[in-house]
């Protein structure tokens, strides 16, 4: 275990899923698992990828008798390497025959690692020409074309089941970091933001469920050794990570790896199928990105405290002389009403006649929601209380669309109806004028 630990600490780590036999109830279960990736600081969308394991027999059982192909499921797509060989037309035909398209298919490396050998300059062992994969797609649907999934046929070798021995399937893979939506404001001083999610177990993915679903029996599980996912990122002193979950990951710098930040977690045996996820929100940024957050508060406060004066001085004589003395367009020389009141017009008032205008007519003349006086000692007689507004520019001179402003009349309205058993019995109003010129009160 503690030469597997010292493998795994070699790379970072991406999603991994499911291990299945070619039998059913194959009777071999699968760890210590580990999965990693290095995320590139130049091209983060592409990760090369890891998966180190080794197969367990149960103690009645001999490893030959167990003998079967060993498959991988990976949501995603997998890059094609032209030079490790084409793939295996059975796969293809087999995930064919269920509906799936195949966009890309090869093969991927497959090694063997003495656990002896670790501390030392010996080469891992290629396992023949490796595992063949496809990568594929179920187009159509109500949901439209499936994202990319992929399954790895691995042949049998006696080191699976060989305790001093760990397998590591290497490849590349696209797809497993995704930018993080950003203003260009944030992705020009502070760098683009990533995400980058890893999981076991899961199997969600429209693509991959129905193979999983068909082949359930077949399912090789986790061990009682210590498995994990890791994720390794160089050039340490760039990279800042925003978000780590769950809580329980853990978050270091790699032993041995210079500049390298390493975050880990171990999977649960005990969760079965549940899906366990690694998340990490991250980004790498320049050298004077890791300036900005002090440069940009130094650089505003300057040019604030340089500018701030005569454009404050300026802007202050010149709004005020022409908010308070022109007028734009044909209705700066119209009269106009402000605040929450309501001015009746002269034709208005003329309506509301003593004597007939019942209490309903002068709310649809006059207006909803007036000021209502009640008089204790008159129950039958009550008041409703118009006010408003009106401003009444002085002008003196004229120009298409500009006009000159002097000053302000500001007229306040005040209009009385006094109700007798809801029918008007007295209409009074009052109009108060006063002048304005310092500034404008529109």
């Amino acid at each position: 275990m503690l030469a597997a630990v010292v493998v795994l600490t070699a790379a970072g780590a991406a999603h991994a899923q499911l291990f299945l036999g070619s039998r059913a109830n194959p009777e071999l279960t699968v760890g210590p698992v580990f999965v990693r990736a290095t995320v590139s600081p130049r091209t983060p969308q592409l990760v090369t990828v890891d998966v180190l394991f080794t197969l367990s027999a149960p103690p009645t059982r001999s490893a030959a008798e167990l003998e079967q192909t060993i498959f991988f499921l990976w949501p995603g797509e997998i890059v094609e390497d032209p030079k490790n060989g084409q793939g295996d037309p059975a796969l293809n035909k087999y995930l064919q025959a269920r509906g799936y398209s195949i966009v890309a298919d090869g093969r991927v490396e497959l090694w063997a690692q003495s656990a002896y050998q670790l501390e030392s300059d010996a080469p891992p062992e290629r396992m023949g020409s490796g595992a063949a994969f496809a990568t594929f797609v179920r187009q159509g649907g109500v949901l439209g074309m499936t994202p990319p999934a992929s399954e790895i046929r691995m042949p049998w070798h006696p080191k699976m089941t060989n305790r001093a021995w760990l397998m590591n399937l290497r490849f590349s893979a696209r797809g497993l970091v995704k930018p993080k939506p950003a203003t260009w404001v944030e992705s020009t001083f502070w760098g683009a933001r990533y995400r980058f999610e890893l999981g076991f177990n899961d199997v969600r993915s429209r693509a991959l469920f129905p193979i999983y679903f068909e082949n359930r029996d077949r399912l090789l599980r986790l061990s009682d050794d210590p498995s994990q996912l890791i994720m390794l990122f160089p050039d340490a002193g760039r990279l800042k990570i925003d978000e780590i979950a769950p809580g329980s990951a853990t978050r270091s710098r790699h032993e041995s790896l210079e500049n390298t930040e390493m975050v880990a977690r171990h999977l649960d045996v005990s969760e079965g199928l549940v899906p366990q996820m690694l998340t990490v929100q991250f980004g790498y940024f320049t050298g004077l990105q890791s300036w900005a957050p002090l440069l940009i508060p130094v650089l505003f406060f300057v040019l604030g405290n340089l500018v701030r004066p005569p454009l404050q001085a300026a802007a202050t004589r010149i709004g005020k002389s022409f908010l308070s003395r022109i007028r734009l367009g044909p209705a700066a020389e119209a009269p106009r009403e402000t605040g929450s009141g309501r001015v009746l017009s002269r034709e208005q008032i003329a309506r509301l006649v003593p004597g007939q205008t019942t209490r309903e007519q002068v709310l649809d003349i006059a207006g909803p929601d007036p000021e209502e006086v009640e008089r204790i000692d008159a129950p039958d007689r009550r008041t409703l209380i118009y006010r408003g507004r009106r401003v009444v520019p002085r002008r003196n001179r004229r120009m298409p669309w500009v006009t000159m402003v002097l000053g302000w009349d500001v007229e306040e309205h005040e209009v009385e109806v006094e109700l007798e058993r809801d029918v008007v019995r007295d209409v009074r109003a009052h109009v108060r004028r006063s002048h304005m010129t310092e500034a404008s009160p529109l």
